[in-house]
């Protein structure tokens, strides 16, 4: 593991974040307002620019109406997915 896997899981961390948004049809504003995090948090997240916290991922997360072990589950399969 090292630098190489860790952009592959934030890469996916970012992907992840924006599909699960898109499936509950919310925007990056209602998203930072759910999670009582900046808009500009998040898009900075959906790039892969920045990375959460623990607590902000947990709230992230529930944000998104699922509990944090499933979303970072998802993050790693999606990470070994893609390139």
């Amino acid at each position: 593991m090292g630098k190489e896997h860790d952009a592959r899981i934030v890469k996916a961390a970012a992907a992840e974040i924006k599909s699960r948004r898109g499936r509950i049809n919310i925007n990056q504003e209602e998203l930072a307002h759910r999670a009582e995090v900046h808009r500009s948090y998040i898009a900075r997240l959906e790039v892969g620019s920045s990375q959460p916290t623990l607590a902000v991922l947990v709230r992230i997360a529930a944000a998104l109406e699922t509990d944090a072990s499933e979303l970072v589950g998802a993050i790693v399969k999606r990470s070994k997915r893609e390139p």
